[in-house]
């Protein structure tokens, strides 16, 4: 025990440190990342958005990010599966905490929520959002197509969330029409992966349905995925009720006949030629959640996003050159 620390996400020297924290115990930042707001000399940035009031369905998802962060404890500090590494020897990653929202005023939401990622952006930091209900990838997706122009959407999702709205309404079925409309994604380059839903209009964008899903393996979706995409800047958002509920109970809209989790992960794995300047995982509502199912399924997929981009810097820099205290 003279080694071990505990408290890691407040204890920790350096960013690229491993934790030692009991598994069952210490304070639950996502995967024991250093808790602060500062964002020097950062690669990597975990922030959570706790706003469900655009639910259509069961409201919760606003106790999504505590929810992934306490799952998040079960990894360890060995290499992590199936990235067969540390993910942050060489990614100095934090967790940024929350987001803070008025609850009693909505209308200002979307603003502050581009505001703070815009900051978070600027610094040249990769910032994975955890969610929420799905309306905060639209601010998330205007923060960062000033950034990097129009984005190809990946989104994975058991919902199109293409449904017409007005001017300023804040609903989580119609954030993707809105982001075609105000030229934040490319249609023509976007996908939408595991929809068990129809709304009346696809926007252009191409869509592989639950039952294309059931049917491919992971490696035929992936490749669709790779090919429809090129080299576009990719943006990359799981909305957790794209695995079918058995996998994933806990959210607020669940609809059957999705993918296991294994069949998702295992596409998200093979996704490493992707541009993806940006991520999020939202509709995680524990509220519904059984054993934590819901909620380790969004930290795995939080992980593996974060392995994606532990890889991509690695094969950016020579070994050794970006470690960061």
């Amino acid at each position: 025990m003279a080694n071990k620390t505990i408290d890691h996400a407040i204890t920790a020297r350096s960013l690229t440190d491993a934790a030692t924290d009991p598994t069952h115990a210490g304070i639950l930042s996502f995967m024991r990342r250093r808790y602060t707001k500062t964002l020097k000399n950062v690669d990597a940035v975990v922030w959570g958005i706790p706003f469900d009031a655009a639910t259509s369905n069961r409201p919760g998802a606003r106790f999504g990010p505590q929810a992934i962060r306490r799952a998040s404890a079960i990894f360890d500090n060995d290499p992590q599966y199936p990235f067969e590494r540390d993910l942050f020897a060489h990614m100095a990653t934090i967790d940024y905490g929350d987001c803070l929202l008025d609850f009693g005023n909505h209308s200002k939401t979307p603003a502050t929520i581009e505001r703070e990622a815009m900051k978070i952006l600027k610094s040249g930091a990769f910032l994975l959002t955890l969610g929420g209900d799905h309306f905060v990838t639209l601010p998330l997706l205007r923060a960062h197509a000033a950034i990097h122009g129009p984005l190809a959407l990946v989104q994975f999702d058991a919902h199109q969330d293409t449904w017409a709205d007005e001017k300023g309404r804040i609903d989580h079925g119609s954030f993707v029409g809105r982001a075609v409309r105000e030229g934040l994604i490319d249609a023509t380059g976007s996908i939408q992966l595991g929809i068990r839903s129809h709304a009346p209009d696809d926007c252009g964008i191409r869509i592989l349905y639950g039952y294309d899903i059931e049917e491919m393996t992971a490696a035929d979706i992936a490749d669709v995925i790779l090919h429809h995409v090129g080299d576009r800047a990719a943006y990359l958002t799981f909305d957790i009720d794209c695995l079918d509920p058995a996998y994933a109970p806990g959210t607020g809209t669940p609809v059957s006949g999705g993918p296991s989790s294994g069949k998702i992960l295992s596409v998200l794995r093979k996704l490493g030629a992707l541009r993806i300047k940006g991520a999020d995982v939202v509709e995680v509502a524990p509220a519904y959640d059984h054993a934590d199912i819901t909620a380790i399924a969004g930290a795995t997929i939080a992980m593996y996003m974060l392995g994606l981009h532990a890889e991509e810097l690695a094969e950016r820099e020579p070994a050794g050159t970006i470690s960061k205290a």
